[in-house]
Protein backbone atom coordinates (compact mmCIF):
# COMPACT_ATOMS: atom_id res chain seq x y z
CA UNK A 1 0.00 0.00 0.00
CA UNK A 2 1.66 3.25 -0.92
CA UNK A 3 1.47 5.43 1.91
CA UNK A 4 2.14 9.37 2.69
CA UNK A 5 2.58 11.19 5.99
CA UNK A 6 2.11 15.19 6.06
CA UNK A 7 2.14 17.74 9.03
CA UNK A 8 -1.33 19.50 8.66
CA UNK A 9 -0.62 23.04 10.15
CA UNK A 10 -3.05 25.65 12.19
CA UNK A 11 -3.70 29.05 10.99
CA UNK A 12 -3.88 32.61 13.18
CA UNK A 13 -6.33 35.69 12.28
CA UNK A 14 -3.93 38.20 12.55
CA UNK A 15 -7.07 40.61 11.89
CA UNK A 16 -10.94 39.92 11.08
CA UNK A 17 -13.00 42.56 9.74
CA UNK A 18 -16.55 42.40 8.43
CA UNK A 19 -17.25 44.39 5.73
CA UNK A 20 -21.00 43.62 4.25
CA UNK A 21 -22.97 40.72 3.78
CA UNK A 22 -23.98 38.45 0.89
CA UNK A 23 -27.34 38.20 -0.56
CA UNK A 24 -27.03 34.12 0.30
CA UNK A 25 -26.44 35.66 3.89
CA UNK A 26 -22.06 34.92 3.46
CA UNK A 27 -20.68 37.52 4.98
CA UNK A 28 -17.90 39.80 3.77
CA UNK A 29 -14.91 39.47 5.16
CA UNK A 30 -11.04 41.19 5.19
CA UNK A 31 -8.44 39.05 7.20
CA UNK A 32 -5.16 37.81 7.40
CA UNK A 33 -4.50 34.30 7.72
CA UNK A 34 -0.72 33.11 8.40
CA UNK A 35 0.19 29.36 8.79
CA UNK A 36 1.92 28.31 12.47
CA UNK A 37 3.64 25.29 13.53
CA UNK A 38 1.50 23.35 15.65
CA UNK A 39 0.46 20.79 13.01
CA UNK A 40 -1.83 17.40 13.08
CA UNK A 41 -0.36 14.18 11.81
CA UNK A 42 -2.04 12.78 8.57
CA UNK A 43 -1.10 9.61 6.98
CA UNK A 44 -2.94 8.01 3.93
CA UNK A 45 -2.52 4.87 2.28
CA UNK A 46 -4.07 4.21 -0.90
CA UNK A 47 -6.46 1.14 -0.99
CA UNK A 48 -7.59 -0.25 -4.41
CA UNK A 49 -11.26 -1.53 -3.80
CA UNK A 50 -12.38 2.29 -3.74
CA UNK A 51 -13.73 2.36 0.06
CA UNK A 52 -12.80 5.75 2.17
CA UNK A 53 -11.94 5.24 6.02
CA UNK A 54 -10.39 6.64 8.75
CA UNK A 55 -8.66 3.82 10.73
CA UNK A 56 -7.05 5.56 13.37
CA UNK A 57 -7.53 8.79 14.97
CA UNK A 58 -7.61 10.64 18.60
CA UNK A 59 -10.22 13.04 17.11
CA UNK A 60 -13.17 13.93 19.10
CA UNK A 61 -15.06 14.00 15.78
CA UNK A 62 -17.30 11.07 14.66
CA UNK A 63 -16.18 9.50 11.37
CA UNK A 64 -19.35 10.41 9.92
CA UNK A 65 -18.43 14.22 10.50
CA UNK A 66 -14.68 13.88 9.64
CA UNK A 67 -14.28 16.71 6.75
CA UNK A 68 -10.95 15.14 5.74
CA UNK A 69 -13.31 11.96 4.88
CA UNK A 70 -15.69 14.18 3.32
CA UNK A 71 -12.75 15.79 1.22
CA UNK A 72 -11.89 12.48 0.06
CA UNK A 73 -14.98 11.55 -1.30
CA UNK A 74 -15.66 14.72 -3.41
CA UNK A 75 -12.31 14.71 -5.07
CA UNK A 76 -13.01 10.45 -5.73
CA UNK A 77 -16.58 11.94 -7.10
CA UNK A 78 -14.90 14.84 -9.34
CA UNK A 79 -12.02 12.15 -10.42
CA UNK A 80 -14.42 9.24 -11.34
CA UNK A 81 -12.00 7.11 -9.45
CA UNK A 82 -12.09 3.49 -8.23
CA UNK A 83 -9.58 3.88 -5.68
CA UNK A 84 -10.22 4.67 -2.07
CA UNK A 85 -7.78 5.77 0.99
CA UNK A 86 -7.39 4.91 4.59
CA UNK A 87 -6.46 7.80 6.64
CA UNK A 88 -5.22 8.41 9.86
CA UNK A 89 -5.29 11.55 12.29
CA UNK A 90 -2.98 12.76 15.03
CA UNK A 91 -4.69 15.79 16.22
CA UNK A 92 -2.79 18.48 17.79
CA UNK A 93 -4.80 21.14 17.66
CA UNK A 94 -7.65 21.95 19.19
CA UNK A 95 -11.23 22.05 17.98
CA UNK A 96 -13.26 24.41 17.67
CA UNK A 97 -10.84 26.98 18.48
CA UNK A 98 -10.73 29.11 15.39
CA UNK A 99 -7.25 27.37 13.97
CA UNK A 100 -8.35 26.31 11.25
CA UNK A 101 -7.29 22.28 12.30
CA UNK A 102 -10.64 21.08 10.16
CA UNK A 103 -10.43 23.41 7.32
CA UNK A 104 -6.27 22.34 7.05
CA UNK A 105 -7.29 18.90 7.08
CA UNK A 106 -9.68 18.93 4.41
CA UNK A 107 -6.70 21.16 2.14
CA UNK A 108 -3.81 18.33 3.53
CA UNK A 109 -6.06 15.93 2.09
CA UNK A 110 -6.66 17.03 -1.34
CA UNK A 111 -3.13 17.74 -1.74
CA UNK A 112 -2.07 14.60 0.02
CA UNK A 113 -4.53 12.45 -2.78
CA UNK A 114 -3.80 14.94 -5.77
CA UNK A 115 -0.20 12.93 -5.67
CA UNK A 116 -1.24 9.32 -4.90
CA UNK A 117 -4.21 8.97 -7.34
CA UNK A 118 -2.09 10.88 -9.69
CA UNK A 119 -4.45 13.51 -10.50
CA UNK A 120 -1.90 16.48 -11.91
CA UNK A 121 -4.81 18.45 -10.83
CA UNK A 122 -3.49 22.25 -10.65
CA UNK A 123 -3.43 24.08 -6.96
CA UNK A 124 -6.03 26.42 -8.52
CA UNK A 125 -8.05 23.72 -9.13
CA UNK A 126 -7.60 21.91 -5.72
CA UNK A 127 -8.70 25.46 -3.88
CA UNK A 128 -11.80 26.01 -5.87
CA UNK A 129 -12.57 22.65 -4.89
CA UNK A 130 -11.68 23.23 -1.27
CA UNK A 131 -14.17 26.44 -1.46
CA UNK A 132 -17.06 23.63 -1.70
CA UNK A 133 -15.39 22.13 1.83
CA UNK A 134 -15.02 25.33 3.55
CA UNK A 135 -14.44 29.05 3.01
CA UNK A 136 -10.47 29.50 4.25
CA UNK A 137 -9.96 25.68 3.24
CA UNK A 138 -8.16 27.19 -0.64
CA UNK A 139 -6.04 29.08 1.61
CA UNK A 140 -4.48 26.35 2.97
CA UNK A 141 -4.33 24.68 -0.45
CA UNK A 142 -2.97 27.89 -1.89
CA UNK A 143 0.02 27.36 0.75
CA UNK A 144 1.18 31.05 1.73
CA UNK A 145 0.31 34.10 4.38
CA UNK A 146 -2.47 35.71 2.49
CA UNK A 147 -4.47 38.79 2.82
CA UNK A 148 -8.32 37.28 2.07
CA UNK A 149 -11.42 39.08 0.97
CA UNK A 150 -14.94 37.81 -0.32
CA UNK A 151 -15.71 34.91 2.46
CA UNK A 152 -12.28 34.25 2.81
CA UNK A 153 -11.56 32.84 -0.13
CA UNK A 154 -10.29 35.70 -2.31
CA UNK A 155 -6.19 35.12 -1.73
CA UNK A 156 -2.96 37.78 -2.22
CA UNK A 157 -0.21 36.96 -1.31
CA UNK A 158 1.61 38.77 1.71
CA UNK A 159 5.07 38.02 3.37
CA UNK A 160 4.67 38.95 7.30
CA UNK A 161 7.43 38.77 10.06
CA UNK A 162 7.48 35.39 11.68
CA UNK A 163 7.46 35.64 15.55
CA UNK A 164 6.96 32.93 17.65
CA UNK A 165 3.08 32.49 18.97
CA UNK A 166 2.07 31.64 22.49
CA UNK A 167 -1.32 30.69 22.00
CA UNK A 168 -4.04 29.76 25.01
CA UNK A 169 -6.94 27.43 24.58
CA UNK A 170 -9.29 28.34 27.36
CA UNK A 171 -11.31 24.57 26.99
CA UNK A 172 -14.17 26.02 25.46
CA UNK A 173 -15.58 25.28 21.97
CA UNK A 174 -17.33 28.62 19.95
CA UNK A 175 -20.07 28.12 18.60
CA UNK A 176 -19.10 30.16 14.85
CA UNK A 177 -23.06 30.52 14.43
CA UNK A 178 -23.69 32.56 17.45
CA UNK A 179 -20.72 34.54 16.93
CA UNK A 180 -21.75 35.31 13.41
CA UNK A 181 -25.75 35.56 14.63
CA UNK A 182 -25.12 37.59 17.38
CA UNK A 183 -26.55 41.58 16.97
CA UNK A 184 -23.90 43.18 18.44
CA UNK A 185 -20.88 42.14 15.61
CA UNK A 186 -19.72 44.50 13.76
CA UNK A 187 -20.53 44.12 10.50
CA UNK A 188 -20.10 47.89 8.32
CA UNK A 189 -16.11 48.55 8.81
CA UNK A 190 -14.92 50.47 6.18
CA UNK A 191 -12.67 48.45 3.95
CA UNK A 192 -8.25 49.14 4.84
CA UNK A 193 -5.45 48.75 2.76
CA UNK A 194 -2.59 46.07 2.86
CA UNK A 195 -0.49 48.34 3.93
CA UNK A 196 -2.94 49.79 6.38
CA UNK A 197 -2.90 46.51 7.96
CA UNK A 198 1.41 46.08 7.80
CA UNK A 199 1.42 49.63 10.07
CA UNK A 200 -0.78 48.54 12.35
CA UNK A 201 -4.65 48.94 11.54
CA UNK A 202 -6.74 45.84 12.11
CA UNK A 203 -8.83 44.39 14.92
CA UNK A 204 -10.70 41.39 15.41
CA UNK A 205 -14.18 42.48 15.57
CA UNK A 206 -15.63 38.99 16.18
CA UNK A 207 -13.70 39.58 19.24
CA UNK A 208 -15.95 41.51 21.59
CA UNK A 209 -18.39 39.33 20.83
CA UNK A 210 -17.02 36.08 21.71
CA UNK A 211 -15.42 37.58 25.12
CA UNK A 212 -18.95 38.42 26.08
CA UNK A 213 -20.44 35.07 25.37
CA UNK A 214 -17.58 32.98 26.57
CA UNK A 215 -15.87 35.11 29.42
CA UNK A 216 -12.86 32.26 29.64
CA UNK A 217 -11.60 34.21 26.37
CA UNK A 218 -11.17 37.79 28.46
CA UNK A 219 -9.55 36.05 30.76
CA UNK A 220 -7.06 34.46 28.96
CA UNK A 221 -6.55 37.67 26.70
CA UNK A 222 -6.44 40.06 30.06
CA UNK A 223 -4.02 36.92 31.59
CA UNK A 224 -1.11 36.67 28.39
CA UNK A 225 -1.94 40.80 27.84
CA UNK A 226 0.47 41.27 30.28
CA UNK A 227 3.17 40.08 28.47
CA UNK A 228 2.56 40.97 25.04
CA UNK A 229 -0.42 42.23 22.42
CA UNK A 230 -3.00 39.59 22.52
CA UNK A 231 -5.73 38.78 20.08
CA UNK A 232 -8.46 36.34 19.72
CA UNK A 233 -7.58 34.23 16.46
CA UNK A 234 -11.23 33.92 14.09
CA UNK A 235 -14.16 33.11 15.93
CA UNK A 236 -12.24 32.06 18.93
CA UNK A 237 -11.95 30.24 21.39
CA UNK A 238 -7.44 30.52 21.26
CA UNK A 239 -6.06 33.41 21.91
CA UNK A 240 -2.33 34.72 20.73
CA UNK A 241 0.44 36.65 21.77
CA UNK A 242 3.82 36.93 19.42
CA UNK A 243 7.10 36.81 21.02
CA UNK A 244 10.93 37.66 19.45
CA UNK A 245 12.20 34.37 20.76
CA UNK A 246 11.52 30.78 21.79
CA UNK A 247 12.65 31.62 25.08
CA UNK A 248 10.79 34.55 25.92
CA UNK A 249 7.37 32.60 25.46
CA UNK A 250 8.56 29.47 26.98
CA UNK A 251 9.01 31.60 30.30
CA UNK A 252 5.65 32.96 29.66
CA UNK A 253 4.44 29.45 29.29
CA UNK A 254 5.51 28.79 32.36
CA UNK A 255 3.97 30.76 34.41
CA UNK A 256 0.13 30.46 33.05
CA UNK A 257 -2.62 29.16 35.18
CA UNK A 258 -2.99 25.41 34.91
CA UNK A 259 -6.43 25.81 33.93
CA UNK A 260 -5.59 26.61 30.17
CA UNK A 261 -4.05 24.49 27.73
CA UNK A 262 -0.94 26.35 25.66
CA UNK A 263 1.03 26.08 22.52
CA UNK A 264 4.44 27.59 21.36
CA UNK A 265 4.96 27.64 17.89
CA UNK A 266 6.58 29.45 14.89
CA UNK A 267 4.42 31.39 12.76
CA UNK A 268 5.17 30.70 8.91
CA UNK A 269 4.16 31.93 5.56
CA UNK A 270 4.44 28.60 3.91
CA UNK A 271 2.81 25.68 4.61
CA UNK A 272 4.49 23.21 5.18
CA UNK A 273 2.47 20.29 3.38
CA UNK A 274 3.54 22.19 0.18
CA UNK A 275 7.30 21.96 0.96
CA UNK A 276 6.80 18.24 2.06
CA UNK A 277 5.30 17.86 -1.65
CA UNK A 278 7.94 19.87 -3.42
CA UNK A 279 4.94 22.02 -4.42
CA UNK A 280 7.23 25.33 -3.48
Amino acid sequence: MERLALNSPAKLNLMLHITGRRGDGYHLLQTVFQFIDLCDRMVFGVTEDGTISRIESNSAVPENEDISLYAAQVLQRRANLSQGVEISINKRIPIGGGLGGGSSNAATTLLALNRLWGLDLSVAELAEIGLELGADVPFFVTGYSAWATGIGEQLSRVDLPEPWQLIIDPGIVVSTTKIFAAQELTRNCDAITIRAFLEGSGTNVCQPVACSLYPEIQQAIDWLGHYSATRMTGTGACVFAPFDSLEQAESVKLRMPGRWNSFIGKAMNLNPVHQQLGLL
